[in-house]
């Protein structure tokens, strides 16, 4: 059987549109330039978890990334990107409606051109992303204002999106789900060596949140996010090599909390070789109509706790994995070869575990089983 992206946990489309509006740059000054020539990246990733030594979900995902300056003011950019996703549900939260296996394949696109003034820039982008039951399509507008010193700047931006949700099994037709996003931030050269970020992002959403394929599956039809991240950026003299750190605190309506702790480190070795260890913990609280699935020998599958056949259709609950109560741990390597002046090839390895026991502050979702991922990305870039 298929089932649709809200099986994997991916962000809204207007949201990874702001998300890439702002990226902390290097350490060095902050520049409103046009790139002083073009590049094409050539990417491939090789996902798989599985959980209690069931083999879940796999992922082959291919893409290609192309920038270009354009006149003397002006740069284009585009992506490309193909996903081949196949398993199954996650233990414990298996749907009866059909979709404990799976297979899907996702096709997404992005495009942004961007103009380049003294003190500024002002980009508009625009992404679409379809599968055989899922559309979304987005717009974006991001800005940024240089102070004279070219030492701070301020970022703005707006995005919108409209999904289109048709599932298999028919439990809906032709729902639709909404998102606008607005972001604002700063970047500050703090000193010689070190940059920092502060940024904010609140998501208004509304319409259709249900997983379709997860039965007992009932969300609000509204829902709002805000982010607050911090990014520091560090240039370490005695190595040549750059810390990056990074804080993301997330709530949402859905009384989820949730704290990202990230670490990474830049070192650059000799002949064009660079190595990147990086660290991140995860822990969020559960949404509050999330439950536990109890298994009921006499029905034969999950239910909620106290299930009844007479309970309220209209009550607000969900097993979805992702809503649950829980830790995760992320360790990764990154190595990075510059082949002369126009080659770049690179490969990153991560490993990533989630366990509701790891969940901080409060408790975590027992009913959820531990999760194992691993991800494998290779990349090449030609630049001109």
């Amino acid at each position: 059987m298929t089932t649709s992206l809200q099986e994997r946990d991916a962000p809204p489309l207007a949201a990874s549109l702001l998300a890439a509006a702002l990226l902390l740059p290097g350490v060095q000054a902050l520049a409103d330039e046009p790139p002083a020539g073009g590049s094409i990246s050539l990417r491939y990733l090789d996902y798989a978890d599985r959980q209690s030594g069931l083999d879940r979900i796999h992922a082959h995902s291919p893409s290609i990334a192309v920038t270009a300056p354009v006149a003397s003011d002006w740069s284009i950019e585009g992506t490309l990107t193909a996903d081949d996703v196949s398993g199954a549900s996650p233990r414990y939260h298996t749907a009866i409606s059909g979709a404990s296996h799976m297979h899907d394949e996702r096709k997404a696109g992005d495009v942004a051109a961007t103009r380049y003034f003294r003190r500024g820039t002002l980009t508009a982008g625009a992404a679409y992303s379809t599968e055989h039951d899922y559309v979304s399509r987005a717009l974006s507008l991001n800005g940024t204002v240089s102070s004279e010193d070219n030492n701070t700047t301020w970022a703005f931006g707006l995005a919108g999106s409209r999904d289109s949700i048709n599932p298999v099994n028919h439990v809906v037709a032709d729902e639709h789900k909404r998102t606008v996003s607005v972001l604002a931030g700063v970047t500050r050269v703090l000193t010689p060596n070190d940059i920092g970020q502060l940024t904010l992002t609140r998501t208004n959403g509304s319409g259709y949140y249900n997983d379709p394929y997860k039965l007992f599956d009932n969300r609000p039809r509204s829902r709002r996010e805000n982010t607050v991240l911090l990014r520091w950026n560090h240039y370490v003299d005695a190595t040549g090599g750059t810390t990056r750190l990074g804080y993301r605190y997330f709530s949402d309506s859905y009384r989820i909390r949730a704290h990202t702790l990230s670490a990474e480190y830049v070192q650059p070795l000799a002949d064009g070789w660079s190595l990147v260890p990086e660290l991140r913990l995860y822990s969020q609280s559960a949404a509050y109509f999330y439950y536990d699935p109890v298994y009921d020998a006499s029905l034969g599958a999950p239910f909620p706790p106290g299930f009844s056949n007479g309970a309220d259709p209209n009550r607000l609950t969900s097993p979805d994995q992702r809503l649950s109560g829980f830790g995760a741990v992320t360790a990764g390597l990154k190595v990075v070869r510059e082949i002369g002046k126009l080659w770049t090839v690179d490969v990153k390895v991560e490993g990533y575990e989630q366990r509701g026991s790891w969940r901080l502050f409060h408790d975590g979702s027992p009913g959820l089983a531990p999760l194992h991922a691993r991800m494998l990305q290779v990349g090449l870039t030609r630049r001109w």
